[in-house]
């Protein structure tokens, strides 16, 4: 009798193997429900088809059988199966345990451990400190431009920063020319960290009562402001949301703010989803009443607390080539990628006359091409900030890899009036 084969979870990394050795089809768990990964050799990757929820064990064999010629092939179908199960790579019960035990995990954790110290940048402290240093100082060859104080701190009416999330080694000059306009008299304020949620729920806004520690310290979580927003903050709130626990977009914030301003700086971290039903069905974001609601509620404690608040937007741009789906290779500042600073550079215009609904408008025909990470946070911002003026400090490409590209800013916003 046949039996139903479990589902490939749809959400995984699939790409080429990085190893020559080891040539095949690498998988791994982004949402690092699993720590496994695998390389499929080339002859079973077809294989890898059988798993969508309608194939049998029988259709598997079938497969293995043409492609071995060999029609003893059970071992290696039971292997197949066991190996894609035991990674938590499969939507079985072995993955539901998994999930379940993580998401347990990170709830009953006091603090969020740092996902990519080590790795995006140094983990340990005094190693850390001097690459940030080297990161901050002022280069040689910057512009006059670059290093005059910037017009949105001249009036001391700075409130708030939009920094890069993309990693500091490539994005530096866009977090110094950000993390620049911070003073001393901003040490006591409460952080607000709009950040990209990569692997967030859309429409969602993720919150965490935990500190963020990282090789600098522990940065400390406002939790009244984190229970003031929960209570109000509607549906769409995800308290304790497990994308925390690994996203980059807070933490790469979290290290430039402690090394500016010390490490037990005070934050309210919070990821934001994407805005898919306004990309994909049209409208504005908030004719999603729980984006709306919690919109409001944002709008409110930013109304309660005034000056106590300081924001900073942890953001990229632009996506462009082969890494991001396109069928064409992006390379920094040439070809496509000189229409795309166009055009970034128009949705920046906007972002700086705090016009929300311009701003929505250059980002939503053609389901955002441009494929901006950092579109729904700059515009919860935008929905919620104060009369205020943006001033563009740094605009950058840069290669993630040779034939992909993402841009990227820092910027400083004032308020007006």
């Amino acid at each position: 009798m046949a039996h139903p084969l479990p589902r490939l979870r749809v959400n995984l990394d699939f790409m080429p193997s990085p190893s020559p050795e080891h040539p095949g089809l690498f998988i791994r768990d982004p949402y690092k429900f699993s720590d496994a990964m695998l390389i499929i050799p080339p002859l079973l990757v077809e294989c890898l088809q059988c798993f969508d929820g309608l194939a049998t064990d029988l259709d598997l064999r079938q497969v293995l059988v043409r492609l071995t010629n060999d029609l003893q092939v059970g071992e290696m179908e039971r292997h197949l199966v066991q190996t894609l199960s035991s990674a938590g790579f499969l939507e079985d019960e072995t993955f539901e345990r998994m999930r379940a035990d993580r998401k347990r995990e990170f709830a009953e954790k006091s603090v969020r451990e740092p996902a990519h110290a080590g790795a995006a940048y140094p983990g340990e402290p005094a190693e850390l400190r001097e690459t940030l240093a080297d990161y901050m100082q002022d280069g040689a060859a910057e512009s006059a431009a670059e290093s005059a104080p910037a017009a949105a701190n001249a009036n001391g009416n700075l409130f708030a920063i939009a920094a890069p999330h993309v990693s500091p080694e490539g994005g530096w000059q866009s977090y110094r020319a950000a993390y620049r306009m911070l003073k001393p008299e901003h040490r006591d304020r409460t952080f607000v960290i709009l950040a990209t949620s990569h692997f967030g729920e859309p429409e969602k806004f993720g919150l965490t009562r935990k500190n963020f520690r990282t090789p600098l310290g522990d940065a400390v979580t406002d939790l009244a402001l984190v229970d003031w927003l929960a209570a109000r903050g509607g549906k769409a709130v995800e308290m304790e949301d497990y994308c925390h626990s690994f996203e980059h977009t807070v933490e790469f914030q979290v290290i430039f703010l402690q090394h500016v301003l010390g490490p037990d700086v005070r934050i309210l971290p919070i990821l934001v989803g994407q805005f898919a039903r306004s990309l994909y069905q049209g409208g504005d974001p908030e004719d999603d009443d729980k984006v709306k609601a919690f919109h409001q509620a944002l709008g409110e404690l930013r109304e309660l607390q005034g000056d106590r608040l300081f924001w900073i937007l942890g953001v990229d741009m632009a996506h462009m080539g082969v890494r991001y789906h396109d069928e064409f290779e992006a390379l920094a500042g040439e070809g496509v990628m000189s229409e795309v600073a166009g055009r970034d550079a128009a949705r920046i215009a906007q972002i700086n006359a705090a016009d929300a609904a311009g701003f929505w408008d250059l980002v939503r025909p053609r389901q955002d091409d441009l494929k901006w990470c950092g579109s729904a946070p700059f515009y919860t911002f935008l929905k919620t900030a104060p009369e205020m003026r943006g001033e563009l400090l740094k605009y950058e490409q840069w290669n993630i890899d040779d034939r992909s590209v993402v841009s990227f800013a820092g910027m400083a916003f004032s308020k007006v009036g």
